[in-house]
C-alpha cells in the first residue's frame, strides 16, 4: 500500500494523494500530487530528485510551490524510494542504464501530469533528476515548458579520478559484477552520516530533519550505487558533454549550481551552460550540493532566481478551484 511517512519536524503537507505509476517496462513507481494552499493556480511543477532521494525530504519544497500558487507532483525514481527494485537488496542504488530513468519520467507525465493536473507544466530537478531531465531534452520528450535544475550532475567531485574510475565500473560490470556495490561502497544512506563534514548543507537543523525523514522511510533511502548505476552515469554526463547534445535543447533552463559543491562539479556545470542556447546559469557562493535545504540566505536566493524565471498565468478563482476539484 502507498503511504507518505512524517517525522517529528517533518509533517506530510497536508492534501496529498497518491498515485501509482507503472512505467513501460513494468517498474512500479509511488507519485503523490498536492494542489496549491493559494486561491489561484500558476500551473504545475514535477520535482526530480537526485540519486538515494525520496519524497518525504521534498516536504519544505512541496510546502514553498504549493505557496507560489502551483500544483506538485512529486514521485520516486526507480531504486530508491518507495519505488519499484531491480536488485534483491533494497539498499542498492541500481539501474542498469540511465535510459530507464526516462521511462520513469515519461510514465509519470502520461499518467499523472498530462491527464490531470493543470497547465502550464514546469520542471524542478536536483542533481541526478537535472542530468535526466537535460538528456530527455535533448531527445525533444522533456514535458514542461520550462524547466529548474538545481547542481545538476554534470560531472561528479566525489571521483577523485573520473576517467580510470568510468574505464574500471566498465570492466567490472562486464565481469558480471554490475549489480554489486561500487568498491567500498555500504547500505547507509549519505542522509543519516554525522552533519560534521558533510557535502550536502550547511544547516543543520534542515540536515537533521533530512537525517529523521531517511530513518523514517528505512530501505527507501538508499546506500551507495551499483557499480552498473555508476557505469551508466559515466556514459550518461559523457553525453551530455558533447555539444551536438547540448545544441539539441531548446527547453528554456535556469541551471542553479552551488559555489561550494563537494558533489557534483560547478566547473562541469558552467562549461555546459556556456554551450546552452536556451538556458541561464547562476552559481549560489557558499552552496553546498543541496540547495534547497540549504541555509536560509541560500534558500533565498534560489527562489527568488526560480519566481523570476517561472513565471505562471494566474486562473479566476472559480476555475480555480474547478481545476482544484479535478486533481482532488
Amino acid at each position: 500500500m502507498l503511504t507518505l511517512r512524517p517525522s517529528p519536524d517533518n509533517p506530510v503537507p497536508p492534501g496529498a494523494r497518491l498515485v501509482p505509476v507503472e512505467t513501460a517496462d513494468g517498474v512500479p513507481l509511488r507519485a503523490a500530487t498536492w494542489r496549491p494552499t493559494t486561491r489561484s493556480v500558476k500551473g504545475t511543477v514535477c520535482l526530480l530528485q537526485g540519486r538515494a532521494e525520496f519524497i518525504e525530504k521534498y516536504y519544505e519544497t512541496i510546502g514553498d510551490l504549493r505557496a507560489r500558487g502551483f500544483c506538485v507532483v512529486a514521485f520516486d525514481w526507480r531504486g530508491q524510494g518507495d519505488s519499484g527494485r531491480q536488485v534483491r537488496d533494497a539498499r542498492k542504488g541500481h539501474v542498469r542504464r540511465f535510459d530507464d530513468y526516462r521511462l520513469d519520467l515519461l510514465a509519470v507525465a502520461e499518467q499523472v501530469l498530462v491527464p490531470s493536473m493543470p497547465e502550464p507544466h514546469f520542471g524542478l530537478a536536483h542533481s541526478m533528476g537535472g542530468a535526466v531531465a537535460l538528456s530527455v531534452a535533448a531527445q525533444g520528450q522533456l514535458p514542461f515548458r520550462r524547466l529548474v535544475t538545481v547542481a545538476p550532475m554534470l560531472g561528479i567531485r566525489m571521483v577523485r579520478w573520473p576517467a580510470g574510475a568510468s574505464v574500471l565500473a566498465r570492466a567490472l560490470q562486464r565481469l558480471g559484477l554490475g549489480r554489486c556495490f561500487i568498491p567500498f561502497g555500504k547500505p547507509t544512506s549519505l542522509a543519516t552520516k554525522p552533519f560534521a563534514g558533510n557535502r550536502l548543507s550547511t544547516d543543520p537543523a534542515r540536515y537533521a530533519r533530512n537525517a529523521a525523514a531517511a530513518r523514517a522511510v528505512g530501505a527507501g533511502a538508499i546506500g551507495d550505487p551499483t557499480i552498473a548505476w555508476l557505469a551508466a552515469a559515466f556514459r550518461a554526463m559523457r553525453i551530455l558533454a558533447r555539444p551536438a547534445t547540448i545544441r539539441r535543447i531548446r527547453t528554456p533552463c535556469l541551471i542553479v549550481a552551488a559555489g561550494a559543491d563537494p558533489v557534483c562539479s560547478t566547473p562541469a556545470t558552467e562549461r555546459f551552460a556556456a554551450r546552452l542556447k536556451t538556458g541561464h546559469l547562476i552559481v549560489l557562493p557558499g552552496a553546498r550540493h543541496e540547495i534547497l535545504t540549504e541555509c536560509d540566505a541560500v534558500r533565498a536566493d534560489f527562489w527568488a532566481a526560480f519566481d523570476a524565471f517561472v513565471p505562471g498565468h494566474a486562473l479566476p478563482a472559480q476555475a480555480a478551484s474547478a481545476e482544484a476539484r479535478a486533481i482532488a
